[in-house]
């Protein structure tokens, strides 16, 4: 999983932390992050059981400030050059939030920092998402003030998490660049709950796990559940949702 993040177990949750080591203290997400990202996400599902749920989070300032700009304009200034490498981290990126669409599990985000264009949509792409209310966190969705266009995947979220009962707001999320804080997520439905610091929105992360994983779902039924209850977004992924029927012995 290289330097950008840490896989850790404890008990049935699995700790997923952007660690940021080197001079990635943003957390941008370039192909190699992506990658470690993607190869944690597969270790967790290989290791799940009953009762698995997992935790993402980071460390510093920023829970991800999205895709790795400074390596796209590393590709020597050429226009066409960077756009290549703006495109592949769009598609690497889309795997990554295919397995978290189908994975076998309940998922919580603990949102330590700011969450920027990517970084926003990689923490609304779990189940749950809880958020660090001091020091002006802020979740952001930066394209219009970047220069780019929305990624499919990335509009049918906000549209479906978003969108609903909040037309106003999702308008302004995408047409403005709003910024909302924790409050502000938490009055929109989209974040569980605004607490005094990464380590007290850790702590609620786990007892939202501890709660979670008492029910000891099946992991598999879990995941085509979450399919089933967002089919824009899987219409944009390419994921497609089938029946399971895996009931509990009594």
């Amino acid at each position: 999983m290289g330097t950008f993040c840490e896989l850790e177990k404890r008990g049935d949750i699995f700790f997923l932390t952007l660690t940021g080591e080197g001079d990635n203290d943003q957390h941008g997400l370039n192909p190699d992050a992506i990658e470690a990202v993607k190869a944690a996400l597969e270790k967790a599902k290989a290791e799940a059981t009953r009762g698995s749920v997992l935790i993402t989070t980071a460390r510093g300032k920023f829970f991800s400030n999205g895709f790795d700009l400074a390596w796209a304009q590393a590709a020597g200034g050429s226009a066409t050059e960077f756009k290549e490498r703006l495109l592949k981290m769009v598609e690497c990126f889309r795997f990554v939030v295919a397995e978290l669409m189908s994975f076998p599990m309940p998922t919580i985000a603990a949102v330590n920092g700011h969450a920027a264009a990517a970084g926003f949509a990689l923490a609304m792409y779990h189940d749950y998402v809880l958020m660090r209310g001091d020091r002006g966190s802020v979740m952001y969705m930066s394209e219009l003030d970047i220069g780019m266009t929305f990624p499919d995947y990335f509009t049918a979220l906000m549209r479906s998490k978003l969108g609903a009962g909040n037309r106003s707001t999702l308008r302004d999320v995408m047409l403005r660049a709003t910024k909302l804080k924790a409050e502000d997520g938490v009055k929109l439905g989209i974040v569980e709950s605004a607490h005094d610091g990464v380590e007290a929105a850790v702590e609620a992360a786990v007892r939202l796990a501890e709660e979670l994983g008492g029910w000891k779902w099946d992991g598999e039924v879990y995941g085509e559940i979450r399919k089933s209850l967002y089919p824009e977004i899987c219409g944009a992924l390419g994921l497609s949702s089938r029946a399971v029927y895996s009931p509990r012995r009594v």
